[in-house]
């Protein structure tokens, strides 16, 4: 029987991008699981120094990688070439954050000994990535893994495979042994493998709250296997009292729209004061007008792509016609420009009189509006959620910003700035159905090495005194 394989399409135009045969779960986790001492014991000067070596193998075809992206995922080619900034920038982030977060100490102990307090590997690390950064979030957790002395196997999503496979060549053409950086080619049955093989000590997971939960539930009775869980939010962007209304028109057109929504951190909820929703509405209204929809090399560039496949779009059309036949009134209708492509216009529904509000992530550009007329009940809508992972506030007080951050309840809360964009010298992750914290970014070390606490002495020393005859 013939191996199967897996083909990708580009969003854009359909065509046939890359196509390969479904991996081996056991060889691959039994080659890494091999090659994982040997990578443990070399110096963590070797690891940065081969780490950054990776740095420079992307840099070296920095447009040629950003156009496979733009190919694969649909995004304008702007996009992607910020993606690839971000691949490089990454490695010298995780450098930091491994010294800070992971630092060794030595503390003081009674009879002239002495007391530490290290950091250990995990072993083989499965990192599961998803397709709307296909290179830049599987590389946040494979990076500090590996600067950690963790091995890893990379399964990438089963829509984005053309990218897993070349962020694998860089590795490996920097010095990194193939055994200790490896592909997974696969769909959810190979990712179901990997994260259940007893020889597998870690999983990095980023995409749906439902493959997420899934995940924890499956790994709850093995305590001994490290899991990190980033799944996405239905996150709310708070507009408030401000002058700026052009600002804040742009803020909601970042926040919503920036990657067709396909973003964790986009907004999917637009919470607004009552009596600044028809200047907010009416600028966020031209700016969709102004908008140009395209493909990734289309000239001029494209404010946004394609979502990913025409499943994604009929899913989000089906949604959007929800709304509207539950209560919801269409401020900018969601369309399909191309019947046989996976272009979408942006989608906005004021859903005020909505008795039932579905609390889903929509991935893709759909903005809900709910119109309030106080602070309190502004907070109590961002808040209306099992979500948690980003909020703005765009407008109000000081004061204001205060009881917003101290209230909502994210791992992400920001004050005149969009939901999106979050920086990766700073953790990235979220609580509730976003997370289980163990943020990424720059925490990423944290759940890369565990602590090990050490009381030494060169010769043994010891004696007892109490309970014992002379």
């Amino acid at each position: 029987m013939s191996t199967p394989e897996l083909v990708s399409y580009e969003p854009a135009n359909g065509d046939e991008l890359w196509r390969g045969k479904y991996g081996d779960v056991d060889a691959t986790v039994g080659r890494a699981r091999r090659a994982w001492p040997q990578w443990a014991a070399k110096p963590l000067a070797n690891r940065i120094e081969l780490v950054r070596r990776f740095a420079n193998e992307v840099r070296k075809e920095q447009e040629d990688f950003a156009q496979l992206i733009a190919r694969e995922t649909g995004k304008p080619l702007w996009e992607a070439r910020t993606e690839v900034e971000s691949v490089i920038n990454k490695v010298e982030i995780s450098v930091s954050a491994y010294v800070e977060r992971t630092g060794q100490k030595r503390l003081d102990a009674g009879l002239q000994g002495s007391a530490a307090v290290r950091h250990k590997p995990h072993g083989v690390m499965a990192v599961l990535g998803p397709y709307n950064f296909p290179a830049h979030l599987p590389n946040g957790h494979i990076v500090p893994a590996l600067i950690a002395g963790n091995v890893v196997i990379l399964k990438p999503s089963e829509k984005t495979p053309a990218v897993g496979e070349r962020l694998m060549l860089y590795f490996n053409r920097a010095g990194i042994p193939a055994a200790c950086v490896q592909l997974l080619i696969g769909g959810p049955e190979e990712g179901k493998a990997l994260v259940a093989h007893p020889d597998v000590d870690g999983v990095l997971f980023t995409g749906s709250a439902q493959v997420g939960i899934a995940i924890n539930k499956r790994l709850a009775t093995d305590p001994g296997k490290i899991l990190a869980l980033e799944m996405g939010g239905n996150n709310p962007l708070v507009v408030w009292d401000t002058p700026l209304v052009k600002d804040a028109a742009a803020l909601v057109m970042q926040s919503a729209f920036t990657s067709a929504g396909q973003r964790c951190t986009a907004a999917r909820r637009l919470v607004i004061k009552a009596d600044m929703y028809d200047a907010v509405m009416g600028e966020v209204k031209t700016l969709v007008d102004r908008m140009i929809i395209g493909g990734p090399f289309d000239d001029p560039q494209p404010f946004m792509g394609p979502v990913i496949d025409n499943q994604a779009a009929d899913q989000l059309t089906e949604s959007f016609l929800y709304f509207l036949s539950n209560g919801g009134r269409p401020i900018t209708h969601l369309r399909r420009p191309h019947d046989s492509l996976p272009f979408l216009t942006p989608g906005i529904v004021d859903i005020t009189g909505m008795a039932e509000r579905p609390d889903v992530e929509l991935f893709g550009p759909l903005l809900q509006v709910i119109r309030v007329d106080d602070f309190d009940q502004a907070i109590a809508e961002a808040n209306r959620t099992r979500f948690g992972l980003s909020a703005s506030l765009v407008g109000g007080t000081p004061d204001q910003y205060n009881r917003f951050w101290a209230n909502i309840r994210a791992g992400i809360v920001n004050w005149n700035r969009p939901t999106n964009g979050a920086s990766s010298n700073a953790p990235f992750g979220g609580v509730g159905f976003s997370g289980n914290h163990r943020p990424a970014a720059f925490y990423a070390a944290d759940y890369c090495a565990y602590p090990v606490a050490s009381s030494e002495m060169e010769q043994p020393r010891a004696m007892v005194g109490v309970g014992f005859r002379e």
